[in-house]
């Protein structure tokens, strides 16, 4: 089963097989993955390296340990929301909280924007921004860790958006519409992707040592007049998956 020619480490191409297979559905949930004996044997590796590949896969909330059973597959999770959906969900729901999710670790605080939210917002490096950030739970653990980049002008006028708890009453975008009118006229998803830096896996609750490939979410949300009223950035925990790209005009 070893490919010689490919350099990632053994661990990395074990765990990405069987991803491959839980991701194409050959593998579906209450399937069990073989041994780590067998896995070791298959793939020419050690039991340590064969148990590294299946906790790479149990990180990423694509299998789970049964004392006394073995791995079982849970299923490739469901897809990453984009900035626009959860603003859509949020109108009608009034929480940006998908199927089965919730959202906990809520901070928020008026920092000095840095260059790219500043630019995002079309603002000055350094320029006063309030900064929310959540992280989004489901069934197979962390689904993203999302921060929100909101313009300094609305801190005096909305103070819970400086609170460090969930907002009440709909999302941020929703109170800076009702107290001033300013709605979201012009939506503009980005999809991209990269292999998690520290500090994404730090956010996201995996252990330092995981390489895994993230998605990187930001949605810029401008009012009529095309002024900035918001930025946001999920980070997406590994396996999750989100194919569109998009820009709206409502």
């Amino acid at each position: 089963m070893a490919d010689r020619a490919d350099n990632r480490p053994p661990y990395i191409r074990i765990a990405g097989h069987y991803r491959d297979l839980i991701a194409s559905g050959e593998l579906g949930p209450g399937k069990l993955l073989p041994s780590i004996k067998s896995l070791a044997r298959e793939w020419e590796v050690s039991n340590a390296t064969a148990e590294k590949a299946v906790g790479q896969l149990r990180s990423e909330g694509l299998v789970r340990g049964i004392h006394g059973v073995g791995t079982e597959v849970i299923g490739q999770p469901v897809s990453l929301s984009s900035g626009t959906q959860r603003l859509e969900r949020g109108h009608h729901t009034g929480s940006s909280w998908g199927a089965g999710e919730r959202s906990d670790s809520h901070t928020a605080a008026v920092v000095a924007a840095p260059k790219e939210v500043a630019s995002a917002l079309g603002l000055h490096p350094g320029d006063k921004v309030i900064r929310r950030t959540r992280v989004y739970r489901d069934r197979h653990g962390i689904v993203a860790h999302s921060t929100s980049w909101i313009p300094g002008e609305f801190a005096q006028m909305l103070p819970e958006l400086v609170r460090g708890e969930r907002l009440q009453g709909g999302t941020s975008l929703d109170l800076i519409a009702r107290e001033t009118g300013r709605q979201v006229a012009i939506r503009m998803d980005e999809t991209s992707a990269r292999i998690a830096t520290k500090e994404d896996l730090q956010l996201l609750g995996l252990e330092s040592s995981t390489v895994a490939a993230i998605l990187v979410l930001s949605a810029k949300f401008l009012d009529a007049n095309q002024r900035p009223l918001e930025y946001g950035v999920d980070l997406g925990a590994p396996g999750r998956t989100r194919v569109e790209t998009s820009e709206t005009i409502l």
